[in-house]
């Protein structure tokens, strides 16, 4: 937002918690926003299937809730979904109409929520979207995979599960563009590109240089996923085609990692030179 000179107020749970009504309404009646994006949710796929009630909560009930007031308010309303709400018996990457079938608990939230918001506000836009990376998360999966070949160590990935992989700061832009443009409903949003762990965890190296020859390609069950994962989850949109190749978004994200490791390089020299 700052990048495109947009008047923006980023909420923590305390200055708004969706899944409180009278929470909503004090924020929407303070701010008078003239959209609101959600990123708020539960996210822990394997702990939603011992947690539905708290999954559900923050993942169907709230963006409901949230979804009304803005209506009433006449807001628009941006928030996200999930290719978790897919089955993954499909032998294409899914679009937008096809039926949703989750596997477990967190998919079926995500699925639910799709409904509610939709029923609430008609008018508002809700991403399905998969595998975020990013230079500044070092939990994602990209990073991990190569922080770890980079150290000389074994890195596991799964051979069996194919994605399509989202680099943030491009799923961001999109968004800000369909919310500026009022646009509702359903979008897929991935960078265009389908592949499995392993393969993007190969395709990640050797962008980078980065020696790939201790990743382990290894079959799903080997990491005792409590909920149950599809097979295949790739994205595609019949709607529009927004997001640019995912290596071309591999090559700029490897750019930005690099200024951000050189940045934080001159700032630990500076602190030693003040200490010397």
């Amino acid at each position: 937002c700052r990048k495109r000179n947009l008047a923006y107020r980023l909420l923590s749970r305390q200055d708004m918690d969706i899944t409180d009504p009278a929470s909503v309404e004090r924020a929407l009646d303070k701010y008078r926003p003239w959209a609101v994006v959600n990123t708020a949710g539960y996210v822990r796929v394997d702990d939603a299937e011992r947690d539905a009630e708290r999954c559900f909560r923050e993942n169907a009930i709230g963006p409901a809730i949230l979804a009304a007031a803005c209506a009433r308010h006449g807001v628009h309303l941006t928030t996200f979904s999930s290719d978790l709400v897919f089955d993954g018996a499909l032998d294409r990457p899914y679009v937008e109409s096809d039926a949703v079938a989750p596997l477990n608990v967190y998919g079926r939230s995500k699925a639910e929520a799709e409904l509610r918001v939709q029923d609430k506000h008609p008018g508002a836009l809700v991403v399905r979207t998969s595998a975020f990376f990013g230079p500044w998360d070092k939990y994602n999966f990209v990073t991990l995979a190569l922080q770890t070949l980079e150290r000389g160590e074994p890195f596991r990935a799964a051979r069996d599960m194919a994605v399509s992989p989202t680099y943030v700061p491009d799923l961001v832009h999109a968004c800000l563009d369909l919310a500026i443009d009022g646009e509702s409903g359903v979008w897929h949003l991935a960078n265009v590109g389908t592949l499995t762990w392993a393969e993007l965890a190969e395709q990640a190296a050797a962008r980078a240089g980065v020696d790939s020859s201790r990743l382990e390609a290894v079959a799903s069950e080997s990491y005792g996923f409590a909920a149950p994962r599809p097979r295949y989850t790739g994205l595609h949109s019949e709607r529009g085609i927004l997001l640019p190749s995912l290596d071309h978004a591999l090559g700029r994200y490897l750019e930005l990692r690099n200024e951000i490791d050189q940045e934080m390089e001159e700032v630990i020299l500076m602190a030693e030179s003040r200490q010397a």
